[in-house]
């Protein structure tokens, strides 16, 4: 069975309000087995005109893994608490 990714590109509004996203998602994460390959860091374009600004990038051993983690209560949870303090931007993506 393929490895599944999630990619997300976040633009943060509300740095103070987008904590209690990051503690939320992070139990989310824990409690899913997503293995966090990419929680922000400096991004250097050299391709196109994309103009990432925080960009995470979470591995699961499956889609149906990245899928329930993604519907869990748990990122449910989190999902509310990001309400007005970020726009996201994500992907599901199948490994090989």
């Amino acid at each position: 069975m393929p490895s599944a990714y999630i990619l997300a590109n976040v633009t943060v509004t509300n740095p103070m309000q987008y904590e209690d996203y990051r503690k939320f998602s992070s139990l989310a994460m824990q409690a899913h087995g997503a293995e966090v390959c990419i929680r922000g860091g400096a991004v250097q374009v050299l391709e196109g005109d994309w103009t990432p600004e925080r960009v995470v990038l979470l591995k699961f051993p499956s889609r149906e893994a990245a899928l329930a983690f993604y519907d869990s209560p748990e990122y449910g949870r989190a999902r509310q608490a990001r309400e007005g303090a970020a726009v996201m931007r994500m992907v599901l993506i199948e490994g090989v």
